[in-house]
């Protein structure tokens, strides 16, 4: 699952200097919020760990020499990994939830 970035992360546009108008201000409506971050966060979460998952399954033979240090490494990306899926699914649940209640409020 690849999470595609938007345009939140191009850079702000900078007139020229010699612009006779001064630049706006960024307004708080223009900043992500905390929860944006935070699902932006996981998303890179779960990128990085599909990405060391392909890597491992397609390693191969190179796979059967990596030392005890790489294999623990390893471990701990997939376990990270999983608790970022476990999260995803805990939040997809939760928001199931709360609209299904909402809808039968109504």
């Amino acid at each position: 699952m690849r999470i595609a970035g938007s345009s939140e992360d191009m850079p702000p546009y900078v007139p020229d200097a010699d612009s006779a108008a001064p630049a706006p201000a960024p307004s708080a409506a223009d900043a992500p919020s905390g929860f944006a971050r935070v699902l932006r966060g996981i998303g890179s979460e779960l990128d990085r760990g599909e990405a060391l998952s392909e890597r491992a399954i397609r390693g191969g033979s190179a796979a059967a020499h990596l030392s005890p240090e790489q294999l623990l490494a390893l471990q701990a990306g997939i376990y990270r990994y999983s608790e970022a899926v476990d999260l995803v699914t805990k939040l997809v649940d939760r928001g199931t939830q709360a609209v299904k209640t909402t809808l039968q409020n109504q």
